[in-house]
């Protein structure tokens, strides 16, 4: 400790050690509630249905245990759940790409392009963003049925592509972010507004991009509202498979009269591999998604 550490301790008065005491106590409480429902999540599924209820809730099973989990999961419903993570896949990155296409180029436009309805269109985004994602499940809905597509992926991919949120955020960056006086020096060199778009804007925008590209992937693969009304059979994402699988567990429904029974450690196998992929994308872009979130907060 230093000589610093010291006469500040030295100099604090009991009611600030009491406050930082109290900070200190609320801040480990709220960090066990949230990390060890993780830690239990973890370790359940090497474990059997049976250590799962008798041993200690964060003890380790067995990695033969974990992968006798893993091949029931795997073998439930003739390997249904690899079909399911599959199309969860196609899901995302095809409504990420139609995302990016879409909401890059529509935030760039409203902040530095002057033109007829700007304003009514950014007032418009900003409408929709404010509204609940569930107020518009039934519009959507009726929209896709008189369309023909419900069935159809189209009818998760293209409402998954609707991303307000991302078009302001990249208007935000683009504002804010972006020199007006570099895009003008590209204008006076003879560019045209689509060149100092894909030449000059572009590159500087990747940590949006990549701001915008995380927000919309983990949206569209933790919806499950909409693909549970659209979409059924084979064609539903993951997360409408895991209330298939708790259909099929036991604890959560007694009455279940289906041949095939999910126990408690595959479900809770099932559930970390529904969110594997967003924490490995979070792991590989954390950097450009740090960039993002600053990059708006200073003035040119």
């Amino acid at each position: 400790m230093t000589d610093t550490m010291r006469r500040r301790a030295r100099s604090a008065s009991p009611g600030q050690w009491l406050s930082r005491a109290l900070i200190t106590i609320l801040l480990l409480f709220f960090a066990a509630f949230f990390i060890l429902p993780i830690v239990w999540l973890v370790l359940a599924p090497t474990k059997s249905n049976t250590q799962l209820l008798l041993d200690g809730p964060f003890s380790f099973g067995s990695l033969d245990q974990l992968g006798a989990n893993w091949n029931e999961l795997f073998a439930f419903g003739g390997g249904i759940f690899t079909t399911w993570l599959g199309n969860s896949t196609f899901y995302s990155f095809a409504a990420l790409a139609l995302t990016l296409i879409i909401s890059i180029p529509a935030g760039y436009a409203l902040a530095l392009i002057q033109f007829r309805g700007r304003r009514l269109l950014l007032i418009t985004t900003l409408v929709v963003m404010l509204i609940p994602n569930t107020a518009l499940v039934l519009p959507i809905f009726l929209e896709l049925s008189a369309l023909r597509l419900i069935g159809n992926p189209l009818a998760v991919i293209l409402p998954f592509s609707f991303f307000p949120f991302g078009v302001y955020l990249t208007y935000i960056y683009f504002s804010t972010a972006v020199s007006k006086d570099l895009l003008n020096a590209a204008r006076i060199d003879g560019a045209g507004e689509l060149r100092v778009f894909t030449s000059v804007a572009m590159p500087l925008a990747t940590p949006v991009i990549a701001l915008v590209g995380f927000f919309s992937f983990v949206g569209n693969w933790n919806n499950y509202f909409l693909p549970f009304l659209v979409v059924g059979g084979t064609k539903i994402p993951v997360q409408v498979g895991l209330a298939n699988l708790l259909s099929n567990v036991p604890a959560f429904n007694p009455t279940t009269t289906s041949s095939i029974v999910i126990q408690l450690p595959t479900l809770a196998l099932a559930t970390l591999l529904s969110v594997a992929p967003i924490l490995l994308i979070f792991l590989f872009a954390q950097r450009f998604l740090v960039e993002g979130m600053t990059a708006g907060g200073t003035k040119e």
